[in-house]
């Protein structure tokens, strides 16, 4: 035990000596946090509103006051045809044109449908501003987000692709590199066992996953205001399970893998991708492609996804998530048995 434990500490040491990869492993959930938390939204916000109001009555202004007083539209001008307010559509001058019929019998919106989802939220939004005095978004009833922050999406889908890339990517490169330098064979005929040396490069990068995963918790409560609704306790276990399963696909990855560039691209390939485009973390897979929605059963961060945005943004309990944490458990069980199998313990 004192052996591996000492195994331990110098993998932990080699780790924090190497700038680049303590770079890679807090510089990125910190830059990813921010960049998904503020920049990359899909919420709806100052939208440029151009106003047809050929015949102006006193309803027609009134819904003209309320999408002024809206935060979500900003009126940048009134014209009197609906030729001008698309014409400055497509000179990118605004993002949206109500044309008021006579006597406010209707609405015609013409909207920039470059984007189809966010055309498809302003038109949305509109209406409900325009159709009814009584009714505007700020009456309404919404739950788990009443903000409408994009930041409660993207908070477990980033913590999803995090967790997955740093420990499987880290970990399969930092035993490939043992290879590649010829040190494996000097570990091997150490007096540890085989499944020690395994277990001991692992053991690191589990901690480290594990502060990181705090850091992203505290992160997402303070700068981005995302609460915790559900059972810490219950976080942690099912991002434990999820630690363990990356884990395990980057020592899978470790023994295709015979160079760290080799490594770095399979993992690049075989998680990046499919995590980003096929778990439901930018796009909903109930909107894929039949056969999408088939590979997208097989990608382990979409049940992890689904489930923290239930404990997290929902507050729901361990009995609503009992079925993606059987199939991660599953994966798990699945990969490790796998992954040992196949690692060679003669070189």
């Amino acid at each position: 035990m004192r052996q591996f434990i000492s195994f331990v500490i110098k993998e932990m040491r080699h780790i924090l000596r190497d700038k680049r990869t303590m770079l890679i492993l807090f510089g990125m959930p910190i830059v990813l946090m921010l960049l998904f938390g503020f920049a990359i939204t899909n919420d709806v916000k100052n939208v440029r509103t151009v106003v047809v109001t050929s015949q102006m009555d006193h309803l027609t202004q009134q819904a003209v006051d309320r999408l002024a007083a809206s935060e979500y539209f900003t009126i940048v001008k009134a014209v009197s045809t609906p030729k001008e307010a698309e014409w400055m559509i497509r000179s990118q001058k605004a993002d949206l044109a109500i044309v008021f019929a006579l006597k406010h019998q209707g609405a015609q919106f013409i909207v920039d449908g470059s984007d189809p989802n966010m055309a498809q939220q302003w038109t949305t939004y509109a209406q409900q501003v325009v159709a009814n005095p009584s009714v505007s978004l700020i009456s309404q009833k919404l739950l788990y987000n009443p903000r409408m922050k994009s930041a409660y999406n993207f908070v477990p889908a980033i913590m999803g692709m995090l967790l997955l890339l740093i420990c499987a990517m880290m970990t399969s490169v930092s035993i490939v590199r043992e290879k590649e330098r010829g040190t494996m064979e000097v570990l091997l005929v150490s007096p540890i066992k085989p499944l020690m040396i395994i277990v001991a490069k692992v053991v690191p990068y589990l901690l480290l996953a594990l502060v990181i995963l705090t850091m992203i918790l505290l992160m997402s409560s303070t700068v981005l205001q995302v609460p915790l609704q559900g059972s810490l306790g219950w976080i942690l276990v099912l991002s434990l399970i999820y630690i363990l399963l990356a884990l395990s696909l980057g020592l899978l990855i470790s023994n295709i893998a015979q160079t760290q560039f080799v490594a770095l691209l399979v993992s690049a390939m075989v998680l990046l991708l499919p995590t980003v485009m096929l778990s439901g973390m930018l796009f909903p897979v109930e909107s894929m492609p039949t056969i999408l929605q088939w590979i997208s059963d097989v990608i382990p961060p979409r049940y992890y996804i689904q489930a923290m945005r239930k404990l997290m943004i929902m507050g729901v309990g361990v009995q609503e998530v009992w079925r993606e944490v059987v199939i991660l458990i599953g994966m798990t069980a699945l990969l490790l048995v796998v992954s040992l199998k196949k690692f060679k313990t003669r070189l």
